[in-house]
């Protein structure tokens, strides 16, 4: 099978080896607590529940009525024990509900629904009902994706496979030991999509997955539909305009989207919880996670409760070394540092790493040295150096110019750069500078208008 690949991108080390044997097991918190975010994505949902109320696994318990939002589920039972502001990914304090575990089975799921018979409407309900986000990071609601707007024909759907972020592999486990479900999820999104293809992508390192999911693709009958389209081990390969290259040879325009070139993306997770979704009406209330990094002793892949707190694996299910300098939520490359463990996992919680100081790049910025490997390594083909200035010297015109707007916050421009510079960090905050400012332009508009 020939490996495709796109232009830029770097070589981070793998270190997959730690997890990718270990089978994905389960998991639950020591304290028999879960603190579950009352918004995992879209638009902020309200608590459907109060203090002292009893919910069972799989009952809402916060919803919106806005059409961007999905509502989030209790992923045990038990009892309401608070309602609170709580440290979540990213350092933000978000309303949590806070429960406590009864040890009860009971579950409150949605009763099976045939998704090849049903209407594209009640499928798309299914699928916000079921509170089903992007599981590879984003957590963008998956309805509102596979509803792309009117006159956008969907010809391919891709599931993104390729896991490229170092340390984690639940994704590969999941394709592993379920292959058949990431098969019927892709089928299922394409059935409402209306594409005609659907393509698997993995990075080459995952070869060995193949056999499992051609034989689920020929057994399930869609071995003229689906494909797998292998590619080459290189980071951000799972980016979306990068697979798109990679694997289809199109390119999303400035400021578009893959559905502008009749392509929608899933994550692996995703398509599995899809299949779940329609034929056992389980919401999404599981997490899959990869727990590694040189300071854990026992890297592993766990499914674990929506809103187990990181902290409460330790030390029962997590043990750690001596040394622990940094912990990461999602991968090294894109995840987001936190100043402690007691933070919960989420929707979109791919992975918890403790790394040592070897794995951690703390290093002074030094001063820029033009020597352009930030521009030859950019999947974006943007010139981030001219980015950084700009941000820097306070011309945010002239950063858009650069392509500001379009940088993915990948982080290849920042691991290859000799200076050290924190450039995705200035990217980062660039952007909320440029939000505000055309909050701030929308609102003069407004006022003209009255």
């Amino acid at each position: 099978m020939n490996t495709h690949t796109f232009k830029g991108g770097v070589h981070p080390p793998e270190y997959k080896e730690p997890t990718e044997d270990s089978p994905l097991q389960p998991a639950f918190p020591s304290t028999k607590t879960v603190s579950i975010p009352v918004t995992q994505g879209g638009a902020p949902n309200q608590p459907v529940v109060a203090v002292g109320d009893t919910v069972v696994r799989g009952q809402k318990i916060a919803a919106s009525d806005a059409y961007m939002s999905v509502p989030v589920h209790s992923s045990v039972s038990g009892t309401v024990k608070k309602i609170e502001n709580r440290l979540t990914a990213g350092n933000y304090d978000c309303p949590c509900i806070v429960i406590a575990c009864n040890d009860s089975d009971a579950t409150d799921f949605m009763p099976p629904l045939d998704p090849f018979s049903c209407t594209k409407d009640e499928a798309l309900k299914r699928v916000r009902d079921a509170g089903i986000v992007g599981m590879g990071g984003a957590a963008f609601p998956t309805h509102v994706k596979l509803n792309p707007p009117a006159g956008k024909i969907i010809d391919c759907v891709l599931i993104n496979a390729a896991e490229c972020e170092p340390y984690l592999t639940v994704d590969f486990r999941t394709m592993l030991e379920s292959p058949e479900k990431v098969i019927d999820g892709t089928a299922i999104i394409m059935h409402i999509t209306q594409a005609q293809s659907g393509i698997i992508v993995l990075e080459d390192n995952k070869a060995s997955v193949i056999p499992q999911l051609t034989e689920a693709i020929e057994k399930a009958g869609y071995g003229e539909k689906i494909g797998i389209s292998l590619c080459k081990t290189k980071y951000p390969q799972g980016g979306e305009k990068s697979i798109i290259t990679a694997a289809v040879g199109r390119e999303i325009p400035a400021g578009g989207l893959p559905c502008d070139i009749g392509c929608i993306i899933h994550n692996v997770g995703t398509a599995k919880a899809i299949s779940e979704a329609f034929r056992e009406g389980k919401p999404l209330i599981d997490r899959t996670v990869t727990v590694s990094g040189g300071a854990c002793a026992t890297p592993k892949n766990l499914v674990v409760p929506v809103g187990t707190l990181a902290g409460d694996l330790i030390p029962e299910q997590i043990e750690l070394k001596e040394g622990v300098k940094k912990i990461t939520v999602g991968g090294p490359m894109m995840g987001f540092a936190m100043q402690s463990a007691d933070f919960p996992i989420q929707k979109n919680t791919n992975g918890v790493l403790f790394l040592t100081d070897k794995e951690t790049s703390l290093y002074e910025e030094g001063p820029c040295i033009n020597c352009g490997r930030c521009v030859k390594v950019c999947p974006c083909r943007l010139v981030p150096v001219m980015m950084s200035k700009s941000l820097q010297a306070s011309d945010l015109h002239n950063a858009v110019r650069y392509g500001l707007p379009d940088c993915t916050e990948c982080g290849s421009c920042a691991w290859i750069c000799p200076a050290h510079i924190k450039l995705v960090q200035r990217f980062r905050a660039g952007k909320q500078l440029l939000r505000a400012e055309k909050a701030k332009q929308a609102a003069k508009s407004t006022q003209g208008g009255n």
